[in-house]
Parts: C-alpha cells; sequence; structure tokens
C-alpha cells in the first residue's frame, strides 16, 4: 500500500495538475519505504523549486525587454511626426541606443538561460587560477584606455594554484570582476587582483578604488537585473545579469562570492572588494 500511494503522488506530479502533490511522509518507519519516501520528496521540492524559478526569470525578463521597446516605440512613432532635423536626430540617437541596449539584454538573457544545463552537463577540469587570471588580465590591459583604471596583480608568492571546474565560466567569473571594477574605478586608480591559497581553498580578491558600495545594497547586486551603474556611464549598457552568473557559476563549482567594502583607519571607504573562495584541486587530481 505504501509503494502504491508513492507511485500515485509521482504520477500526480508528473501530469502537472496546477497544484503541489505532498508526496505521504514514511520517514517513521525506518527502512527502505522511509528512505523512497525522503527522495521522491525532495526531488519533488526541487522541481517545484526549479519551476518558480523559470517562472520568476521568465517575469523578469519579459519586465526588462518592455522598458526599451516601450521607449523605442515612443521614439519611432515621434520620428515619423516630426519636420525638425535636430529632433530627428536625437530621436534617431535614442532607437540606436535602445536598439544596443535589447542586443544586450537578448545576449545576457540567453547565456543566463542555458547556465544551468551547462553547468550540470559538462565535465570539470583542472584549472591553474594563476594562469586563468594571468591571460584575462593582460587582455583587459590590452584593451584598455588611457583613462581608465590600472591593474595590479598580485599572486603571493603561488606560482600555480589548482581548481577544479569549467574553464569558460569561471573565466567569466574573472571577466565580469574587472569589468564591474574598471566601470566603478575613476581613472588613474589602481585596481587590484589577488589569488591566494588558504584553508583548503583559493581564493580570487578584486579591488578598486571607487564610490564603494551602500550597506544595504550588498547583497542586492547580486540579483537578477540589479541596474546600479556608475554615474558617467550611459544608461542600459549593460543588462544587471553579471554579478547574479557570476554567483550561479561560483556556488555550482562548490564556492562562494561576497561583496564589502575597503575602509581606512578613520572608518572612509576606500572602494569595494569582491571575494570569490573556490575550493581547490584534491592532491593528484
Amino acid at each position: 500500500r505504501p509503494i502504491r500511494r508513492l507511485a500515485v503522488a509521482a504520477d500526480f506530479v508528473r501530469r502537472g495538475f496546477g497544484q503541489r502533490v505532498a508526496i505521504p511522509d514514511y520517514g517513521g518507519r525506518h527502512d527502505e519505504i522511509a528512505t523512497l519516501s525522503q527522495s521522491l520528496s525532495e526531488m519533488t521540492a526541487s522541481l517545484y523549486q526549479r519551476m518558480e524559478a523559470v517562472e520568476s526569470f521568465a517575469a523578469d525578463v519579459a519586465h526588462e525587454i518592455k522598458n526599451p521597446l516601450t521607449s523605442l516605440r515612443s521614439a519611432v512613432e515621434t520620428l515619423r511626426r516630426t519636420d525638425n532635423p535636430e529632433q530627428a536626430e536625437k530621436l534617431m540617437a535614442i532607437i540606436h541606443q535602445d536598439v544596443g541596449r535589447l542586443d544586450r539584454l537578448i545576449t545576457d538573457i540567453a547565456d543566463a538561460s542555458r547556465l544551468d544545463a551547462e553547468l550540470s552537463r559538462e565535465a570539470f577540469v583542472t584549472i591553474d587560477l594563476v594562469g586563468l587570471i594571468g591571460v584575462l588580465a593582460e587582455v583587459v590591459e590590452t584593451t584598455a584606455t588611457r583613462d581608465e583604471p590600472v591593474l595590479n596583480i598580485e599572486f603571493g608568492g603561488s606560482g600555480t594554484i589548482i581548481v577544479q571546474g569549467i574553464e569558460d565560466r569561471l573565466g567569466q567569473v574573472v571577466r565580469n570582476l574587472l569589468t564591474n571594477a574598471m566601470s566603478f574605478g575613476p581613472p588613474g586608480t589602481v585596481i587590484t587582483v589577488r589569488a591566494l591559497t588558504s584553508n583548503g581553498f583559493a581564493s580570487l580578491i578584486v579591488e578598486d578604488e571607487g564610490p564603494g558600495i551602500p550597506q544595504e545594497k550588498r547583497e542586492a547586486i547580486f540579483e537578477r537585473f540589479y541596474s546600479a551603474r556608475p554615474d558617467n556611464e550611459a544608461f542600459g549598457n549593460h543588462s544587471g545579469l553579471g554579478l547574479s552568473i557570476s554567483r550561479q557559476i561560483v556556488e555550482a563549482h562548490g564556492g562562494t562570492i561576497r561583496a564589502e567594502n575597503r575602509y581606512d583607519s578613520e572608518h572612509c571607504i576606500l572602494g569595494a572588494r569582491f571575494v570569490v573562495l573556490l575550493p581547490l584541486a584534491p592532491a593528484g587530481a
């Protein structure tokens, strides 16, 4: 009878009648059926959580795409009615900006939507974190302009720091943190990147000399489509998905990421600091 009840509940979940199905609890039996009911219950809870995450993501996407579309529609309609060349030029600039913003949004949304599947499917390999940071930092330095911050790389005397993961995705985390620091760091300031090891973890630390992070926003910046940007940056240049994607990647690798401010002796903010912790690869991996 208990196995039949579990089978019926699982069938209800499979058919998806639009309501949550409670898996019968046989935890008090202390046998194989208890283990089966617990596994089915945890699997069902995970399934519902994933469905809610997909629905929430779809709602967020619809909201974010609607904003530039509304602006684009208004600019196009106004352009059709105007005979003023100066106004027409301004409207064309708005249209160009909105199209660019939509392109960035769709690219980042597509990347975020396939991230879960890729992280669960791709095999982890051993990665030298020092080498990865060095290559990406060199790319950033090569493409940086004179009025952008400069990079200072410190590896704490470590020749190599070996972790396990998906190299492209961990590289994406490093790029996102460097890009974020370059955006907020004033011209001529220094962005310091450190890679260290301690207590079985590799630490990636990125520090800038920007305005810092409001205390109440230290978690909000990792939410999807968080849009606070530097004052001198045009609106819509970023989708607001970079840090959210970075946290998803880091946590899928068994690590953590956090943001905090740096202070001087008088408790004045010196800039922001992002810290990524990743498990070191086992010896001989």
